[in-house]
């Protein structure tokens, strides 16, 4: 190679800027009030106060021209919407599953799986939690074990594949309580909770493989697997030459059914959707979304919105919509590492976790340090971040105390297609300037903590 050549090409992001939403910021006195007002909640901040909103990508995420295109042709008939049709051939052709039920998010594919799978007094192990997960786990009678790898509760491990089920933790369990008491094993990838970190294709084979030999079932929530997708072609020995879609398909066809919010890997704002290859399960959840969604036709969705989720689910397969994706996640934290801020590594799919304990370590956990750190980083800048701590562990439902999770994390997620890397760069000086200041920081008592997903609506004084 000659002197002087560039060995790696910058890359920039597969798209073209069309319409734009102007944001604008408050000053920090504004910002102050804001919080307060908020009780240092970033869920109850109102959206015209945050600058750079890093909450979630659920439903934030920008669609592209040919979904906004589909948009125009709904079919709102109330039965057998022709874009019924088109979502049902894209979730079978993508995802390898015959049967499929639309619902309007996510959470309503958790619970009606619950409620069909689930007796009061079984058992499901997963690996992490994750919170509307087990929430309707737990109101349907089970109790949620954690059965992921040990290096998912360590922020500085760099195991390629912390998303990983320990198969001694679950064999353990199955011995414990006993096969019939498990109707099915949970499994998320990338896992939230501990940092957005996937699981490989062998350790999904070999749960696989576990759970056929106990007769056990195997369930997936789906809803960033095309991220997962992603991490196997990039880190495991034999997929670098398979597409994303492959991929995608060899994983779904290991499972007996899937759960998915579409808001996230679909790009669009509110969908979702159960699927299965168990035609009983199948005939249950068609019968239950009539209750609880609407007509299994369109399960509480506009024709528009299952017509963009059905384009949605060809564009979240190309790869370089899912490389720039995550290509901004990289971005964002080889910039963090070059201040030494501390985060969950390797670098996950959807969002950087930072370590609340490591960057505010006087703070004990009762006091609520992840909550206290992202209060912090939105008075900074009017960055919006979210706690994955103590607040979203929630209660212990047979004692009443707090869960203390070993990850004490703040959530900077990136929507899809929405922000640049000069957000980043803002993101990236905001959380040094807390980082710099972090000894004057003090912790965060609850004053309002609802019954369900505290973290959505608790409130807070500064202490």
């Amino acid at each position: 190679m000659a002197k002087g050549k560039i060995k790696k090409r910058s890359w920039a992001e597969p798209f073209k800027i069309k319409v734009v939403e102007p944001i604008k910021m408050l000053n920090k006195q504004q910002r102050e009030k804001a919080a307060k007002d908020a009780g240092y909640n970033t869920f109850l901040l109102k959206s015209e106060h945050v600058y750079i909103d890093l909450l979630t990508d659920s439903g934030t995420n920008a669609m592209s021209d040919n979904q906004w295109a589909g948009m125009m042709l709904g079919d709102e008939a109330y039965a057998g919407s022709k874009n019924f049709y088109n979502l049902e051939k894209n979730v079978k052709k993508y995802y390898s599953m015959p049967y499929f039920v639309p619902t309007h998010q996510g959470r309503a594919a958790e619970h009606m799986i619950s409620k069909i799978l689930i007796k009061p007094g079984d058992y499901i192990p997963g690996n992490m939690y994750f919170t509307t997960t087990r929430l309707h786990q737990e109101l349907a009678g089970a109790t949620f074990v954690d059965v992921i790898v040990d290096e998912a509760h360590i922020p500085s491990s760099k195991a390629p594949f912390k998303g990983n089920i320990d198969l001694q933790k679950l064999d353990k369990l199955v011995n414990e309580v006993g096969a019939k008491k498990i109707p099915y094993v949970s499994m998320a990838g990338p896992v939230n909770m501990a940092g957005g970190q996937p699981f490989s294709m062998q350790n999904l084979r070999d749960v696989r493989d576990y759970c056929q030999k106990q007769k056990i079932k195997l369930w997936f929530d789906a809803t960033r697997a095309t991220e997962n997708a992603y991490f196997i072609k990039e880190r495991e020995n034999g997929y670098e030459n398979k597409t994303i879609a492959q991929i995608l398909k060899e994983m779904c066809s290991h499972f007996e059914g899937i759960w998915v919010s579409a808001k996230k890997d679909l790009m669009v704002n509110i969908g979702g959707f159960l699927a299965t290859r168990n035609k009983k399960v199948f005939e249950e959840a068609r019968n239950m979304v009539v209750v609880y969604e609407g007509l299994h036709t369109y399960g509480g969705l506009a024709g528009r919105d299952m017509e963009a989720m059905a384009r949605g689910i060809e564009e979240m397969v190309q790869y370089d919509n899912i490389r720039a994706r995550i290509g901004q996640i990289e971005y964002f934290g080889n910039r963090l590492e070059k201040f030494n801020i501390p985060f969950v590594k390797p670098i996950g799919g959807h969002a950087i976790f930072l370590d609340a304990k490591k960057f505010l370590p006087h703070i004990p956990q009762s006091e609520f340090p992840a909550q206290t750190l992202a209060a912090e980083i939105y008075i900074d800048s009017g960055v919006r971040g979210m706690e994955r701590g103590v607040v979203s562990a929630g209660r212990d439902p047979e004692t009443g105390d707090h869960r203390y999770p070993k990850l004490e994390l703040v959530r900077l997620t990136f929507p899809r297609r929405v922000y640049t890397q000069a957000h980043i760069d803002v993101t990236v000086e905001s959380i040094v300037e807390v980082f710099e200041q972090r000894k004057k920081i003090k912790g965060l008592k609850m004053v309002y903590e609802p019954k369900y997903l505290r973290f959505f609506q608790g409130r807070f004084e500064r202490l």
